[in-house]
């Protein structure tokens, strides 16, 4: 599992204090790219991004995020099919669930905007984080 912690910016509440729900998505596509970079090791250089894209995206809430509080998100991948990545996420402030996340990430060509099967060195990379202890 990959952790990555998140600065909460002012800009990321709303009137009543805490943390705006929408948001939420945007902390876990922070993670999601530092997931991809440090854990998978994948992304090794800017002409090596892949070609996913975002297909489905659920967040669970179960506690508020203020301002101040210490936010990390923990990032796996629970499930690889042959187009695509089911990455499961937690993001915890002061240590406590704040939200449970489920992201799928599709191998996409964008000049036929179409998906495709991910690329061998990929999945490689994506079978073993998968492997390991959640």
């Amino acid at each position: 599992m990959h952790e990555t912690t998140i600065q909460v910016r002012f800009g990321d509440t709303d009137a009543l204090g805490h943390v705006n729900n929408a948001v939420f998505a945007t902390y876990a596509e922070t993670a999601r790219i530092a997931f991809f970079r440090e854990a998978a090791g994948m992304y090794a250089s800017p002409d090596d991004t892949g070609g996913f894209i975002l297909a489905r995206l659920a967040i669970d809430f179960r506690a508020q995020v203020k301002l101040g509080h210490e936010v990390k998100v923990r990032t796996r991948i629970a499930k690889l099919g042959s187009s695509s990545i089911t990455m499961t996420q937690q993001v915890l402030a002061d240590g406590m669930v704040a939200a449970d996340i489920e992201a799928v990430a599709v191998s996409f060509d964008y000049e036929k905007q179409r998906p495709v099967r991910i690329p061998d060195h990929i999945r490689e990379l994506a079978e073993k984080q998968l492997q390991q202890p959640g």
